[in-house]
């Protein structure tokens, strides 16, 4: 093995080394096997025939003693990026979009996740069996398991499975972590091997995330589920994962001329001339399983926006026609439309009128922000605001000024209007329509997926 375990660094130096296996809460291990439990071995004792002719994965912890035996028998340090600990073999870290080889710091049992960021998963494959061609692990597969559930913490399970191994199975985890419910997509197309053998480099079918379908097959000179033994067969086996917040409720902003012959449908942005009216339709949803009480509906018009006085009409269940809101404060603190079940919606509709008074000479982008808010109150007490945003584009020309100048002010989709009013909401007249106020002293901020995507 002596060779073998020279050219095995180029493969285990491609990522860091996993430094242990941190204690699990309850009789629940981060590792596991169908066996119930396989033994460790120490590099020495490996490669002095312990394991025999049995064929064994993931299973050897580089005992301190493994140091100075490797440095007596190769003359030299054991390699950076060496796995110290095989049974916890899948790790993960961010999609930085660099790779630092041996210098890669992977997370081994836990990772804290933020909304939209890529992750990579990793799983480590290797036939301890320092026998070679001698000790072919048959039909060796490998899958993770991503659970679809949302949560706080969502554990990604890894597997391989060998048909003359024994055990037969193993299992690995890691979690990944958030202060907010969260769900991760796979990367379809993502699943690749790396390895020193013809293989290496190749991308694995999506079926590797599908256990239903048994995982996919792995190997050295092909994908043909052969894995001789020793360090120079091993692989790594890598997937990426998107995090993604789960909101508790969904707001979306949406626009459209008021004279509807032109075109009656919502958009996401239209092209209006100074004096003509626009609607803006704020929709809300409740995504949980939870009624959320108190629920706020705020229209930010920008400068060049004027908002037409009464237009302001809520839709809903009690309302499937609309009833009009006689307060106007829907775009100042906003107003409070009511408590809504779970999957209950509900729209709110404004006109403004495009005014030219304050808009420059020119091509000018006017942004209106849709912002909503649930909670809290004694059975639901968070207190959450969204925002969406709808563009209304107008051109300004002017005696000797080019109509094509660039667009004002900058793309939305970064700046964020300003600091939204501290007051909280105010109670709820008669159940259903109320003055409200937007806050976020006491809960947080998000901006919307469309903005975030």
């Amino acid at each position: 093995m002596k060779t073998a375990i020279k050219t095995a660094l180029a493969v285990v130096a491609g990522a860091a080394a996993i430094s242990g296996v941190a204690s699990i809460p309850s009789l629940v291990s981060a590792w596991g096997d169908s066996n119930g439990g396989r033994p460790s071995y120490s590099l020495q004792e490996v490669n002095e025939g312990k394991l025999g002719n049995n064929i064994v994965f993931n299973s050897i912890t580089i005992a301190e003693s493994d140091y100075a035996w490797y440095r007596e028998h190769y003359g030299k340090e054991m390699p950076v990026g060496t796995i110290t600990h095989e049974k916890n073999y899948v790790g993960a870290r961010e999609d930085t979009g660099k790779n630092e080889g041996a210098y890669n710091v992977w997370q081994g049992n836990d990772i804290k996740v933020e909304d939209g960021k890529t992750y990579i998963v990793r799983l480590y494959v290797h036939n301890n069996n320092p026998n070679g061609l001698d000790a072919i692990a048959r039909n060796t597969k490998v899958y993770f398991n991503i659970p679809t559930e949302s949560a706080m913490q969502v554990k990604v399970n890894g597997y391989i499975h060998a048909d003359n191994a024994n055990p037969t199975d193993y299992i690995d985890y890691i979690n990944f972590n958030s202060d907010h419910a969260f769900h991760l997509e796979y990367v379809y197309g993502s699943a690749l091997i790396e390895s020193n053998g013809k293989v290496g480099g190749s991308t694995l079918n999506d079926n590797i995330v599908s256990p239903s379908t048994g995982g996919v097959l792995i190997g050295y000179d092909a994908l043909d589920g052969n894995v001789p033994g020793c360090y120079q067969y091993s692989s790594y086996i890598t997937i990426k994962v998107k995090a993604v917040y789960d909101n508790e409720f969904y707001v979306e902003n949406k626009v459209r001329l008021a004279d509807l012959s032109s075109d009656p449908s919502w958009k996401n942005e239209v092209d209006a001339n100074i004096g003509d009216k626009v609607e803006f339709q704020v929709q809300y949803k409740n995504l949980s399983d939870v009624r959320q009480p108190g629920v706020t509906i705020r229209n930010v018009l920008p400068e060049g926006l004027r908002y037409v006085e009464g237009s302001t009409y809520l839709y809903n269940t009690l309302h499937p026609n609309g009833i009009q809101i006689l307060e106007d404060n829907v775009i100042s603190n906003g107003i409070i439309i009511g408590n809504y079940a779970a999957g209950a919606n509900a729209y709110v509709r404004i006109t403004a009128e495009v005014v030219g008074d304050t808009l420059a000479c020119g091509k000018t982008m006017l942004v209106d922000w849709a912002q909503g808010q649930a909670g809290p109150d004694a059975d639901y007490n968070k207190q959450i605001v969204l925002q969406d945003y709808a563009r209304v584009n107008v051109v300004k020309v002017c005696d000797g000024e080019d109509p094509n100048t660039p667009v004002t002010p900058e793309d939305p989709g970064t700046d964020l209007p300003s600091k939204l009013p501290t007051t909280g909401p105010e109670a709820i007249a008669g159940g259903i329509i109320a003055t409200g106020s937007i806050a976020t002293a006491a809960g947080y901020y998000i901006a919307s997926r469309r903005q975030l995507r």
